[in-house]
């Protein structure tokens, strides 16, 4: 099967997983969403009390077992359809999640002009709604004196420059998913390039997947340091920083703050998609991976919190330039990355150069989460059919073929809408349910005692009773009340405020079931 050439290559492999587009564009946004400090209240706790223990189970079921998802379950033969679930999971959303980090591409290409085309309003693609920030409403600041109000509502009656460049150049969006349109070339190119880097990147597996972490797990690092230091040095920057870190105690009465601050750990370290397990699988036997559970987490973590200071200065900034509220500019998700961030960098001294490193440092965020998650479908596959192994570069391809015929439905004048169905249902609460699972066969149907004396063996230390208590009532109870609230708070998908048809909600579903039901098959 191979072995990682060191314990660092798998240290930086389970880092450039974990660490991904959803640190910047997720967390800064939801914490100061949900109470600014006080939220790493809960997300701290939530990190030690299910994130950790999740992590170090997974790490340790891949180790000792050395094999990939669909053959792991041989310690419970009953719920064998739990590796199914797992790649049919990565399967579905692999296909969209490489349509995202091709976004990027497109942004690096157009960064490299002499003007950044979103920079005004001058383009053939533009519409009369379209505003530059910090032009005309700067004179409306002037004339009248309730600005400040107009400013608020500044994104429901004008569109920025960045905003129409992103859905009317890259996405030339259509009015909904009932209007797929045609595929948009340009899209579909970047698309095709960034699935031949990752071919690439992963032919050979875990040996050339080891060498290229060494690059695509710290140079964001690298960047998002230089993103900061550029970042903090801005006027208004530490306004913005005020309004990410204030704490709100009051906050913490909330359960939806909870909730958030649960899921946002759990999909952050990325349990139950078979990719730490597989990682795992390729580390020495007596590998004390401890330690390694508990580091990578913790880094995790901190990088999303060094993040939101990266993001905030800058939105800060911007707030600053323009007029407009740092709660009107702060968003999460897509817009952030896509529209918000962009339009910020517009104001900068030279910013071609912090166009391209910001894409640049998106763009490597999301490959190494993408060769792991395509790593572990493919081992699951040649640990399942042995023969296979010796043809694992043409399973390889195939795959990645097979994914990128897949992802065709994203790149259409309607595929934004396809890519958030699908994002918004498909491993939602699927995930989530394949994790209680595994907890529920490690502490309860194979054994906690059996799976620690495992441990014991493998790792010749005595583990702790935490760890026991942990795996066997503490994280299993955390993962149903992620359940519970993931479902109790589900609203039905929207994109720019368009509502989606019934039809297109019963696609999400059988999307989020068509893993779920290999279970009880």
């Amino acid at each position: 099967r191979g072995k990682w050439g060191s314990k660092t290559e798998f240290i930086l492999s389970c880092l450039g997983y974990a660490i991904g587009i959803g640190n910047v564009w997720r967390f800064p946004y939801l914490c100061y969403r949900n109470g600014g400090g006080a939220f790493l209240v809960p997300y701290l706790l939530m990190l030690v009390l299910c994130g950790i223990p999740l992590f170090f189970m997974e790490t340790t079921l891949g180790q000792f077992a050395s094999t990939g998802c669909i053959t792991l379950f041989r310690i419970c033969p009953l719920l064998k359809g739990t590796g199914f679930a797992i790649v049919i999971v990565n399967i579905i959303c692999t296909m969209y999640y490489n349509v995202i980090i091709s976004y990027p591409i497109y942004f690096l290409v157009m960064s490299l002009r002499s003007k950044l085309p979103w920079e005004d309003c001058n383009h053939e693609w533009n519409t009369d709604k379209c505003l530059k920030l910090g032009t005309k409403m700067d004179e409306t600041d002037n004339n009248t004196q309730t600005s400040s109000g107009d400013l608020t509502n500044f994104s429901t009656v004008w569109k920025t420059p960045a905003d129409e460049f992103f859905h009317h150049k890259i996405l030339q969006i259509s009015d909904g998913i009932d209007s797929p349109g045609t595929v948009v070339w340009e899209l579909l190119l970047c698309d095709m390039v960034s699935w031949i880097v990752i071919f690439l990147c992963i032919k050979n597996g875990v040996k050339s997947v080891g060498k290229v972490v060494y690059f695509t797990a710290t140079f964001p690092f690298a960047i998002l340091f230089v993103l900061f230091v550029r970042g903090v040095t801005l006027p208004g920057a530490w306004e913005g920083i005020r309004f990410y870190i204030s704490p709100q105690w009051d906050q913490l009465l909330n359960i939806k703050v909870w909730a958030d601050a649960a899921v946002q750990i759990f999909y952050s370290l990325g349990p139950g998609w078979g990719g730490i397990v597989n990682m795992a699988s390729y580390n020495r036997f007596h590998n004390n991976n401890k330690w390694d559970s508990i580091f990578v987490p913790m880094v995790n973590c901190g990088t999303s919190i060094f993040a939101g200071f990266v993001v905030f200065s800058v939105l800060g900034f911007m707030s600053h330039k323009t007029g407009i509220p740092v709660a009107t500019v702060a968003t999460g998700g897509p817009g952030l990355a896509f529209v918000t961030y962009p339009e910020a960098i517009t104001m900068l001294p030279l910013p071609q150069l912090w166009a391209v490193l910001f894409f640049f440092m998106l763009y490597l965020l999301g490959m190494d989460s993408l060769f792991v998650q395509i790593e572990a479908i493919i081992s699951s596959v040649t640990d399942a059919y042995p023969k296979l192994r010796k043809h694992k570069q043409h399973v390889t391809a195939m795959s990645c073929f097979v994914m990128f015929l897949g992802s065709l439905s994203c790149v259409t004048n309607g595929g934004m809408y396809v890519l958030q169905l699908l994002d918004w249902y498909a491993a939602s609460i699927s995930v989530i349910f394949i994790c209680i699972v595994e907890v529920v066969i490690v502490g309860w149907i194979y054994g906690c005692s059996n799976f620690i004396r495992d441990l014991e063996f493998m790792t010749q230390e005595k583990v702790h009773v935490w760890w026991k208590m942990s795996w066997k009532y503490v994280t299993p109870t955390i993962l149903v009340f992620i359940f519970m609230t993931t479902v109790a708070f589900n609203s039905p998908v929207t994109y720019n405020g368009k509502r989606y048809p019934e039809w297109a909600h019963a696609l999400g579903w059988i999307a989020a079931l068509a893993s779920m039901i290999c279970i009880p098959i």
